[in-house]
C-alpha cells in the first residue's frame, strides 16, 4: 500500500501523506503502480467528462485540460520545459545540457513548446469529445506513465543521488515487465484505438530514448517527465486523427 501511495505522491498533486521516510526498496516498488496511477487519473477525467456532458465542447475540452494539469501539479510539464531549454541551449554538449536542466528558470523555447503541446492537447480533446471517444481519456494517462517504466528499464539514470537513483536501483524489474505486458494486453483487447495508441507510445518512446542516449547517455527526471507529456500528447493527437 505504501508503494502505491508513493507513486501517487510522485506523479500527482493529490493530498497523500506518508508515515515517515520510506525505504529505498519501497520507493523502487512504487514504479509497479505507475500505470495504475495513470488509470486513476484517466478515470477522474472520464467522470469529469460525464459530469460536463451537455456543455459546449470547447469548454469541456478546456476544463478537462485544466483539471488534467492540476491533478499532476504541472510536474511533467516542468520537465518538458526544462528539457526543451536544455536541448537547444546545450548545443549538443552533455554537461551543459544537464546544467541547464537544473536551472529553474524557463526560456522562450520552453514557453513555445509548452504552448504548442497544450494547444495540441486541447484541440485533440475537443475532437475526441465531439466523436464520443472518451476512451482516450483513459489511454493517454495510462500509456504516458507506462512509458516511464519502459524508459527506466532500458535506460540508465545519469544524475547520481536523489530519488531518481533510488527508483532505478531498487525497481523490481521482473514485476515491472509483467505490468508492461499487462498494459500491452489491455491495449490490444481494446481494438483499433488501443492498437494505435500502443504503436504511437512505442514510436515516441523509442525516438525519445534515442535522443536521450545520444545527448546524455541516459535519462533524468526532467527527460522522463518530458517523455510522459510527449506520449500523452501524441496518443491524443493520433486518436483524434483516427476518429
Amino acid at each position: 500500500m505504501q508503494s502505491f501511495l508513493i507513486a501517487l505522491q510522485l506523479l500527482t498533486s493529490l493530498p497523500v501523506r506518508l508515515g515517515g521516510m520510506p525505504e529505498p526498496q519501497t520507493i523502487g516498488r512504487s514504479m509497479i503502480y505507475y500505470p495504475l496511477v495513470g488509470l486513476l487519473l484517466g478515470t477522474i477525467l472520464w467522470l469529469v467528462s460525464a459530469a460536463l456532458d451537455g456543455a459546449a465542447l470547447p469548454l469541456q475540452a478546456a476544463l478537462l485540460l485544466a483539471i488534467w494539469v492540476a491533478l499532476t501539479g504541472a510536474l511533467h510539464l516542468d520537465g518538458l520545459a526544462d528539457s526543451a531549454d536544455a536541448w537547444l541551449g546545450g548545443f549538443g554538449d552533455r554537461e551543459r545540457t544537464l546544467q541547464i536542466m537544473k536551472d529553474p528558470r524557463s526560456g522562450p523555447i520552453a514557453v513555445v513548446v509548452l504552448v504548442l503541446l497544450l494547444l495540441l492537447k486541447f484541440v485533440a480533446l475537443w475532437t475526441l469529445l465531439a466523436q464520443g471517444e472518451q476512451l482516450a481519456l483513459l489511454l493517454a494517462p495510462l500509456l504516458g506513465r507506462s512509458a516511464l517504466l519502459g524508459l527506466f528499464l532500458t535506460t540508465p539514470y545519469v544524475r547520481p543521488g536523489g530519488l531518481g537513483q533510488a527508483l532505478t536501483e531498487h525497481m523490481p524489474r521482473a514485476q515491472i515487465r509483467v505490468v508492461l505486458m499487462a498494459v500491452v494486453a489491455i491495449c490490444l483487447l481494446l481494438g483499433a484505438l488501443g492498437w494505435l495508441a500502443l504503436l504511437v507510445t512505442v514510436v515516441i518512446g523509442a525516438l525519445a530514448r534515442r535522443a536521450m542516449w545520444r545527448r546524455l547517455g541516459g535519462t533524468t527526471g526532467d527527460t522522463a517527465g518530458a517523455l510522459l507529456e510527449l506520449v500523452e500528447c501524441a496518443v491524443l493527437v493520433a486518436l483524434a486523427l483516427h476518429v
